[in-house]
């Protein structure tokens, strides 16, 4: 495409389609449209808003917001600024924004509202460096610390046209974009830096292979501060679609029903919670309703090995599938709004199973992979090439090598610049350019990537054996449906065994039905529970080899929650931080306290 810029993809995006949809966000009970040449006005705003503050180039402003239109244009108005952004996850800790904005050098910050305010004013002391904050939905302060948006923008109104695009030519290909701060799954988070040909890179692969085109809609709800949701937002700019914003997580399934998208990327923990609400639906519906259930993903099953070949169903096949889809697959269809081409998974594996049970009712799941430290889309299935449990070939000039050991290298523009501040570590990633991802992982004949595990995940029994969680704990989740999460723990002990926390919502309906009375954590404890489970477990075991099986379990008093520490913001598990919590659980089944499986 020629761009050596995001300001330059996004002003050739509003010269190009003015009038288009560029972006609908909800506002009291309706939906607002925004075109492209209205956004593009607003991020003009608050570009030379930033600029009368005395903002220069690669200077970092934060956002530290949950996803919503406001910042898509604040992160545009920063980059158009010739500034960086940098992320903050909203749910993070007061100390935390403080560790981010005094290690990045941020000079600016806009947050989401006044609790976000209030979080950033109790640790000023520690951001020297910080001289504004701007609120998207809140007031200003007396002092002129804090000022409104509005209030930014109508500093910037009367910049000239001329002037703007001289701003924005002052952002440089090689410059810092964004700094990213990986959530990690231990200490502290790292800078991730970020250049503008990392993010106009992965606007011209995705556009290349055509995964997305002009006529879809996309509905955008995954953070923005994690790669996966940027990535989503600068392919957007290269290919002109329009896509509706809204961050809120109890909000996803009524807005698919009323933005019907052509296109949703999501994260595993959004698939396993439909999967476990579908089936228990199903159950509850008993007798009949639950054997055309079974009858129709019995059906599916063979369509969806059909299509996994390239082939469509005829015949008998093709009637039994249409009365199924009628019977039950159009209800699932419709949950997703009814015109879904195909989601996109990403940010942690996905199981095969799952994949293939979605695929069975008609909705097709594309996984693809990535890490922050490669601008998050450096993989992914096509629709008309996918391989369930691949995660697809590289993108259109990403380049992959298998190392000695098994772990997976990657070469390309999409590649960080570094670590900020942090040479050694930097030096210990990149290696002549590869980035050593710290996955393992190999190639199937068709050039398609199949992760197998983390580096340092895998697990080593004290009797030298190696141990793959994350496999054993996907089976475990596709298999029950009560299961929230599931953690396998076993290095350097002589077996493993398994932390399991159960979803409220379906063990609270089971525990109705089945005479277990109390909260969550009364029912947990309740023995009938633990025997509900338990057969589960055993079942899991046959599919594993003696060395790798479950030799005992233990239920969570609490599931495992973000707000709690025990997830990061991208919902995968903090491994390390949950064996801490439970350590006196965990050392309870090696000292011969709790009867095995």
């Amino acid at each position: 495409m020629g761009f050596q810029t995001v300001p330059e993809v996004l002003l050739h995006r509003v010269s190009a389609t003015p009038n288009n949809t560029a972006y609908s966000f909800p506002v009291g009970s309706g939906w607002k449209t925004v075109s492209w040449k209205e956004f593009g006005e607003q991020v003009k705003q608050i570009a030379m808003g930033l600029k009368s503050l005395g903002l220069t180039p690669e200077q970092r402003v934060a956002i530290l917001s949950g996803t919503r239109y406001e910042w898509i244009a604040a992160d545009m108005g920063i980059l158009c600024a010739a500034g960086a952004t940098t992320t903050i996850y909203p749910s993070s800790l007061a100390d935390d924004c403080a560790y981010i904005v005094a290690d990045s050098g941020t000079v600016m910050a806009f947050a989401e509202n006044e609790e976000q305010v209030k979080k950033l004013m109790s640790v000023k002391a520690q951001m020297p460096e910080l001289k504004k904050v701007i609120v998207i939905e809140g007031k200003a302060s007396g002092d002129g610390f804090v000022i409104t948006l509005q209030e930014l923008q109508d500093l910037g109104k009367a910049a000239t046209q001329a002037e703007y695009e001289a701003v924005t030519k002052q952002a440089k290909n090689d410059g810092i974009a964004t700094l990213i701060y990986t959530s990690g799954t231990t200490g502290k988070p790292k800078g991730v830096i970020l250049t503008h040909d990392c993010w106009v890179y992965e606007g011209e692969a995705i556009n290349e292979m055509k995964l997305l085109v002009p006529e879809d809609v996309q509905f955008l709800w995954l953070p923005l501060a994690h790669s996966f949701g940027k990535v989503l937002e600068v392919a957007q700019l290269a290919i002109g679609f329009h896509t509706a914003v809204d961050g809120r997580v109890d909000k996803i399934v009524e807005n698919l029903g009323q933005v019907k998208p052509t296109f949703v990327a999501a994260v595993p923990r959004i698939f396993e919670k439909v999967y476990n609400k579908v089936v228990e639906g199903a159950k509850k519906g008993g007798g009949l309703k639950y054997s055309i259930f079974k009858w129709a993903f019995e059906t599916g099953k063979e369509v969806s090995k059909l299509r996994q070949q390239g082939q469509e169903p005829s015949g008998l096949l093709a009637m039994k599938n249409n009365v199924a889809t009628k019977l039950v697959f159009s209800k699932l269809q419709e949950r997703f709004g009814g015109r879904l081409r195909y989601f996109v998974s990403g940010s942690a594996p996905l199981s095969r199973e799952m994949a293939e049970f979605f695929h069975s009712a008609g909705v097709l799941i594309l996984e693809g992979y990535g890490l922050t430290e490669s601008s998050a889309a450096s993989f992914v299935n096509r629709p008309t090439g996918f391989a369930f449990g691949t995660v697809g070939p590289p993108l259109p000039g990403t380049q992959l090598k298998i190392a000695e050991d098994g772990e997976i290298l990657i070469k390309g523009r999409g590649i960080m610049r570094g670590y900020h501040n942090k040479p050694e570590e930097t030096a210990a990633t990149l290696k002549d350019g590869w980035l050593l991802t710290g996955d393992i992982g190999e190639v199937d004949p068709a050039g398609r990537l199949k992760i197998t595990d983390r580096k340092k995940d895998l697990i080593k029994t004290s009797g030298g054996k190696y141990v793959a969680p994350q496999n054993i704990e996907g089976k475990f989740k596709m298999s029950c449906p009560y299961v929230s999460n599931a953690l396998v723990h076993g290095n350097n002990r002589n077996f493993c065994v398994l932390l399991v926390a159960l979803d409220p919502e379906a063990i609270g309906e089971w525990a109705k039905t089945n005479g277990v009375t109390g909260g969550y954590e009364e029912i947990v404890k309740d023995p009938r529970t633990h025997a509900l489970i338990k057969p589960f477990v055993q079942e899991l075991n046959k599919s594993l080899a003696s060395y790798e099986s479950i030799k005992n379990f233990a239920i969570l008093p609490k599931d495992l929650t973000l707000d709690a520490g025990d997830l990061t913001p991208s919902l995968k598990v903090k491994r390390k931080a949950v064996e801490t919590k439970y350590k006196d659980v965990l050392e309870a089944f090696y000292t011969g306290n709790l009867a095995e499986v």
